[in-house]
């Protein structure tokens, strides 16, 4: 989803993020766009427009008086929306953990689907100057947002050994985080700060013994560098709020519909549906009528896969998992 650190939302983003938009491939495509609408003349929510992929389908498949919001906090995804012309399209520069205060602003108080396609976008990947990939060298920013918060540099350079060593843990299931930490914070006391992605991949690969590296084919760094961040932009923490978010304003037969790309993902949404589907488990043995117990308000209706079609043309949907529920008529419970 953007490029520098220096980009406005809606000025010139950098040549690799304006690439044609053919060159990204949307995963399940079909699959996500199929499962989310029902009703041609509603209003929908694209909460991850990235490069326009789903959302250009989307409005393919609307009637003319059907509706799509489309949020994403890239100022890069909005220099590319803000070129479209299509009365039905609106597009909203923030995080999608806002959802429910954007639509109310707007004065939509129901929608008939929202699709959210989780982490990080191919041009952002591709774009050296966005810090993501450490395939390419570049500066080593990460911020899905370059005007809002720490770029990675930023952080790594203040970070302690013991936060950082946590952070590795919990976001990248770093088994060598300790290490890792620890070279990070040598490298930085020494007096050579680590400013590019170059930098970041050699010192994560020096500590991590050669021997022990599960997968030769995958750089040592990558699980360092899918923490850092997933906690710089508060991915996970995105993800729940906007969920939550979704069950205010999905009207009854409103679907919800979430690609994720990594099992940190996957098992939020997995447990968020699964929890609203059978709300009845919280209460475990205690001894209530049926009665008593909450109703569910969401009705799981698919997990997909793409296809090996798919895969062989767009490796990087290897990953990839899409989940289908469906609002319920049951009000929310309030606290719930």
């Amino acid at each position: 989803m953007n490029a520098s650190a220096d980009t406005e939302p809606g000025a010139p983003a950098s040549p690799a993020a304006l690439q044609p938009s053919a060159l990204h491939a949307p995963v399940l495509l079909e699959a996500a766009v199929q499962g989310l609408i029902t009703d041609p003349a509603g209003v929908y929510v694209d909460a991850t427009f990235g490069r326009g992929g789903h959302s250009r389908r989307i409005l393919q498949a609307l009637a003319p008086e059907g509706r799509l919001i489309a949020l994403d906090r890239d100022p890069q995804a909005g220099a590319v929306a803000r070129a479209w012309e299509d009365p039905r399209f609106e597009f909203v520069h923030s995080e999608f953990s806002r959802l429910a205060e954007l639509l109310a602003a707007r004065g939509v108080t129901r929608i008939h689907g929202l699709l959210a396609d989780l982490g990080v976008s191919s041009p952002q990947f591709d774009d050296p100057l966005r810090g993501f990939s450490l395939r390419m060298d570049g500066p080593l920013d990460m911020r899905m947002n370059p005007q809002s918060g720490l770029s990675a540099a930023q952080w790594i350079a203040q970070v302690d050994a013991a936060e950082l060593r946590k952070v590795l843990r919990d976001y990248g299931d770093e088994r060598f985080a300790a290490s890792v930490a620890k070279a990070i914070v040598a490298r930085r006391e020494d007096g050579r700060p680590i400013v590019r992605t170059a930098d970041l991949a050699a010192v994560v690969a020096s500590a991590i013994p050669f021997k022990s590296r599960k997968d030769p084919l995958q750089h040592p760094a990558t699980r360092t560098f899918q923490a850092i961040r997933i906690f710089l932009n508060q991915e996970l923490e995105e993800v729940a709020m906007m969920l939550e978010a979704s069950l205010q304003v999905l009207a009854p037969g409103g679907r919800l519909a979430v690609i994720s790309f990594h099992s940190l993902e996957d098992r939020i949404v997995k447990r968020f549906i699964d929890g609203h589907a059978h709300p009845e488990r919280a209460f475990g043995r205690l001894p209530l009528r049926d009665s008593q117990l909450p109703r569910p308000v969401l009705t799981p209706l698919a997990r997909i896969a793409p296809d090996d079609a798919e895969m062989r043309t767009n490796p990087r949907a290897r990953s990839a998992h899409l989940r289908v529920a469906e609002r319920t008529g049951e009000p929310l419970v309030k606290g719930a």
